[in-house]
């Protein structure tokens, strides 16, 4: 007879999330970005506010973290 795990695994560690990205002040592409994101967090669509941390930082013409 195959034993059976009885026990539960360790919890899952996570990190702290990763801060909002900062639009570079020469991007008007980034910079829209940024108002969009503001826009989105005062509605609370948090779906969105990650979607444009996600096209600022990669954004083609510069690089952020």
């Amino acid at each position: 007879m195959a034993s059976r795990k009885t026990t539960m695994d360790p919890p899952v560690q996570l990190g702290l999330p990763r801060a909002d990205p900062e639009p570079p002040p020469d991007c008007d592409v980034c910079a829209a970005l940024g108002r969009q994101r503001s826009e989105a967090a005062k509605a609370g669509d948090m779906s969105r506010v990650s979607d444009c941390n996600v096209e600022i930082r990669s954004h083609p013409t510069h690089s952020t973290s």
